[in-house]
């Protein structure tokens, strides 16, 4: 999914942050993991595979995480003035950071209209560019976690490296869309956040039934809400799209990343066998599946996923 070159971006809706260090007060809060988990997942992940497979090689200090970011997106650096550097669509279709910016306004262009159709009053969340470790009120962050949304702060976090070791390390497609979703994920998190639907997960169930799997679930399917809104809602401002319509090979894309960040493809990577009683997040088939659900119907309405006896 690409962006109407002409596009005006909006970079006040996404800030950087070094990270940094230490402990610090923690709010109470729930940090939702999108990418490849969230704290916990990402735990036991490292557990499983080691810090090679979180990272592409061995384990990378912050210095190493700038100078990944620096190659990958082009010099912008961990520094970026998103202001100065992402100002058009043009900009988000050849840099990560102007591409984050722009997805992120293209998400805050449509969730006004979503979350009313589920009953609730949208605030935007905060988006934060970072790596290296950092301070959130849910806790400490650190870029092998992978994207993640903190419900205290209300904010999603994100190192831009993680799309190069979504492509690298797991097997997702090139293209756009797969960092669009990632993104799209986190904000399906912040919408769980308002309508309540967090509330609906135990602690410590698991299985491709259990609480936590469905919310992920909705989180996709909410993402692929957005990707079927995406190309027609308007830019507030200027009242043409962010992004011009999806190809067929835009949604094999956003398949491609759904597949590898699935509980049994991880599994698998592991070299173990897949236990579905451990599933935290969905199967690949799962994550597909609701996807393409909110992606056809277009209407957020069809997302729940805690209802059916079955997901």
């Amino acid at each position: 999914m690409t962006f109407d070159p002409n596009a005006r971006l909006d970079a006040s809706q996404v800030s950087t942050r070094r990270g940094g260090g230490g402990g610090g007060f923690r709010r109470p809060g729930v940090t939702i993991g999108g990418g490849l988990g969230g704290m916990a997942v990402m735990i036991v992940l490292a557990l499983i595979f080691g810090p090679q497979v979180l990272t592409g090689g061995g384990a990378l200090s912050f210095d190493d995480y700038l100078q990944v970011e620096d190659e990958y997106s082009g010099g912008a650096g961990g520094d970026t003035d998103l202001a100065a550097t992402c100002r058009t669509g043009a900009d988000a279709n050849a840099h990560v950071e102007c591409r984050a910016v722009g997805t992120v306004n293209a998400l805050n262009a449509y969730w006004p209209d979503g979350a009313a159709a589920l009953g609730v009053d949208y605030r935007m969340p905060s988006v934060v560019l970072t790596g290296g470790t950092w301070q959130t009120a849910c806790g400490q962050g650190t870029s092998a976690m992978g994207p993640f949304y903190c419900s205290a702060d209300e904010t999603v976090y994100l190192d831009v490296t993680f799309f190069e070791q979504l492509r690298a390390v797991y097997g997702a497609d090139e293209g756009a869309l797969p960092e669009e979703y990632v993104l799209a994920h986190e904000f399906g998190h912040h919408i769980q956040h308002l309508t309540g639907a967090m509330q609906y997960v135990r602690p410590g169930d698991t299985g491709p039934q259990s609480s936590g799997v469905r919310l992920e679930l909705q989180a996709d399917c909410y993402a692929g809400v957005w990707a079927a809104n995406a190309a027609v809602t308007p830019d507030p401002r200027s009242g043409e799209p962010f992004l011009e319509p999806l190809t067929q090979e835009d949604i094999s894309d956003a398949l491609s990343a759904a597949e590898v960040i699935g509980d049994d493809h991880i599994q698998e990577m592991s070299g173990g066998r897949v236990m579905p009683e451990s599933f935290t997040h969905g199967s690949s088939e799962q994550r597909q599946t609701w996807f393409l659900t909110g992606y056809r119907s277009g209407d957020p309405s069809s997302c729940d996923t805690f209802s059916p006896a079955r997901v």
